[in-house]
This record gives structure tokens, sequence and C-alpha cells, in this order.
């Protein structure tokens, strides 16, 4: 952990570095959709902030079959809500697969 003093410089918060032990770590870093995305996937609607757009029920894009959430969806957001949209997409994509 770092803070910043009265002069504007970081230092290390003094016993606030330590090791956990743990199976999983989800990474937060929150980024803006990739703009290559709209000029190299014919298809894909995206709105005026180069988001896709994608139906709110299933997460499919405006491409039949590609589907699609976090930050590509909603620029950048909380781990819960893309891993929300990653559940969703998931059922939606098993359920166009089944009925292909």
């Amino acid at each position: 952990m770092r803070e910043q003093n009265m002069s504007n410089q970081c230092g290390s918060v003094e016993g606030s570095n330590y090791v956990i032990d743990v199976d999983t770590v989800v990474m937060s870093i929150g980024t803006s959709p990739n703009p290559l995305i709209r000029s190299t996937t014919k298809g894909l609607e995206t709105n005026r902030k180069g988001c896709l757009v994608v139906n709110e029920e299933t997460n499919q894009t405006t491409r039949e079959g590609v589907y699609a959430g976090g930050d590509a969806v909603t620029g950048a957001a909380t781990v819960i809500l893309v891993m929300g949209a990653g559940k969703k997409a998931a059922a939606a994509i098993d359920a166009y697969l089944k009925n292909k």
C-alpha cells in the first residue's frame, strides 16, 4: 500500500505488505473497449462511447452468434458486474448452441 504526504510524495505504508495464500485472484483493471473491434469485425454495432451494443437479456451483440460482456459493453466496470454479464452470456450461448 502507498500513501501520499503533504509534499505530494508517495511512500510505502509500514506494515501494509503481506502475503496471502489463495487459489484464485481476479484482476479488475477497468479498461475501455478496444477500438479495433468495430473496424475489424463486420456486423457489430457500437454506441457513441465505442462500447458494443448487446441485447440486455442475453448479451448477444448485433452480430448473430457473437456475445459480449464486461468492459467491451459497459466500459470500465466492477468485477461483480462483469461476472454477472459473463454468467448471463454463458447461459445464452448454451441455449443458442443447443438450438442450432
